[in-house]
């Protein structure tokens, strides 16, 4: 039997505000599997980016167990990329600098964590910007900076935070059949988490809908449409 790259068993999270104690995800079960690209969509505040930041580890669940490769998390590990909507890049390191630091105590030798990062570079579409700051480059090219790092130690599960909400339509779409072509051509295992169906259909094998707070999965909905695609 398989075991699935992402296994989300049982998953509950509270929080306890002004001595009220609510609920934000309630038994919420869901398995992805390698090179599965998956995508979750609900309405604001159902507990979307909460799940993923125990999935990534960064939070703890109140009950349930997160599996990668069967293995349980326990906290953050290299195991997983994450990307977020707001970058969070360095704004004093430039581009290749900004990628590099994913790299930082790894056993790789200098000439290695070179190669990867300008692969990286490349990847992405940003050759020739290697030494800008992120304060001198657009949205778009700050967040191509943020999925090149987190794709260069070769996570084997990539996680994404509505990563494209913060740019304009054009750019959006831009980036999108980026984040395509990338997974394409590297196939990480993605769970990406937007409130836009759309972009939710355009990009992934398979969408989750997530209820009202609190917050469970309320339909699984394959994508039937061919790849490649494009807009």
């Amino acid at each position: 039997m398989q075991v699935p790259k992402i296994a989300i068993k049982g998953i509950s999270k509270q929080f306890k505000k002004d001595g009220t104690v609510f609920s934000a995800i309630e038994d919420f079960n869901l398995e992805v599997q390698e090179n599965e690209f998956v995508s979750i969509v609900g309405t604001s505040g159902c507990g979307k980016s909460t799940l993923l930041n125990i999935v990534a580890g960064l939070t703890d669940s109140t009950e349930g167990d997160v599996l990668i490769d069967g293995s349980t998390v326990m906290g953050p590990g290299r195991d997983r990329g994450m990307v977020f909507q707001s970058y969070s890049l360095f704004e004093w390191l430039t581009v290749e600098d900004n990628i590099l630091f994913a790299l930082k105590n790894t056993a790789l030798s200098p000439a290695e964590k070179k190669d990867k990062v300008q692969h990286y570079v490349e990847t992405v579409g940003l050759q020739g910007f290697e030494k800008a700051l992120p304060g001198q480059l657009s949205g778009g090219m700050n967040q191509r900076v943020a999925i090149a790092r987190a794709l260069v130690y070769n996570p084997k599960v990539l996680l994404m935070d509505e990563p494209f909400g913060a740019l304009d339509a054009q750019t959006r779409g831009m980036m999108q059949e980026l984040l395509l072509k990338v997974w394409l051509d590297h196939r990480t295992t993605v769970l990406f988490i937007t409130h836009d169906v759309d972009e939710a259909v355009f990009l992934s094998d398979r969408v989750v809908v997530m209820s009202a707070r609190p917050g469970r999965v309320k339909l699984e909905q394959p994508v039937a449409l061919p790849r490649p695609r494009s807009y």
